[in-house]
């Protein structure tokens, strides 16, 4: 068996696309642009990168960027009274501080600050409570990515064994919520699970979401089962150079699986993706306006 590559470059520009029709179609019959607010804080190599590329893609799908760079050491109080003034500014519609911040700042006080309308990573309590009762919610971005490529392969997930390996607060518990939400039968499993691998050979979908580098083996999956893979590794290369690798072993898992996602180039694209699309809908919330179709979970 050779499993399907799921295409997350491909899906994520086609999903960006959808967005900036969207977009238009707002700004020309409203005369709304939605805003995206980003606040940085520091100089980690990574974040940059990262808010560099959501500021490319912003402006690529038409909608306003407003990019925040402050240093390390800026103050708590500075940073939250940023975050009050973005709230009350009526062209922003949606915020995202980028993470990690400096050890003296207490991120999740600064996440609790930001308006659960505007918070488009969905890390607002309001949001994860909402979410989690199955109520209209702000849904984190690389969670939301995953489900848009388990429904675009598999059409109705009603009734499929899912497995989510990992439980953290940004990826594994909110899939689990989605996954729910679309009628799966969902275990969430972690290194402290007995017979992890057992676990893994029941599932038809698997999202692997822990952190370790090769973890899920081939031999550990139900022949022609989806695999997510959302890990993201950088391991060092015999050359001395290194390399980014998922929580899969891709070889082993491609030969048993009916389809995954590799890396680079799976999950990864689909989070800025999916980062436009809540603010989208976060802008048609805000202004009453129906959802934008196709976006939400």
């Amino acid at each position: 068996m050779t499993a399907t590559i799921i295409d997350g470059k491909a899906f994520a520009a086609e999903l960006r696309a959808r967005v900036a029709a969207q977009v238009t179609k707002l700004t020309e019959g409203q005369g709304i642009v939605p805003g995206l607010a980003v606040v940085l804080v520091g100089e980690d190599p990574a974040s940059q990168v990262y808010v560099r590329a959501k500021g490319k893609q912003t402006g690529e799908a038409g909608m306003r960027s407003f990019e925040h760079r402050l240093d390390e050491t800026v103050s708590e109080a500075a940073l939250l009274e940023l975050v009050d003034r973005l709230n009350g500014d009526p062209a922003v519609h949606g915020i995202l501080v980028q993470l990690p911040l400096p050890g003296h700042v207490d991120a999740d006080k600064v996440m609790a600050r930001i308006n659960p309308a505007k918070d488009v990573d969905g890390f607002h309590i309001s949001n994860v409570g909402l979410l989690g009762t199955g109520q209209k919610a702000m849904v984190p971005c690389t969670p939301l990515g995953c489900l848009m490529m388990l429904r675009a392969h598999h059409g109705d997930l009603s009734g499929l064994e899912a497995v989510v390996l990992g439980r953290s607060n940004i990826v594994g518990k909110p899939m689990a919520q989605l996954l729910l939400g679309d009628s799966c039968t969902v275990t969430v499993a972690h290194s402290r699970t007995r017979e992890l691998p057992a676990v893994l050979r029941r599932a038809d979908i698997v999202v692997a979401a822990v952190g370790r580098p090769g973890m899920v083996r081939g031999d550990w999956l139900k022949p022609g089962a989806t695999l997510i893979d959302v890990g993201i590794n950088r391991i060092a290369k015999p050359d001395g150079g290194t390399r980014l690798v998922g929580d899969a072993d891709f070889e082993s898992c491609s030969a048993v699986a009916g389809a995954i996602t590799p890396v680079p180039g799976g999950v990864g694209p689909m989070t800025i993706a999916c980062l436009l699309a809540n603010t989208l809908t976060a802008c048609c919330r805000q202004n009453g306006l129906p959802e934008p179709v196709g976006l939400t979970a």
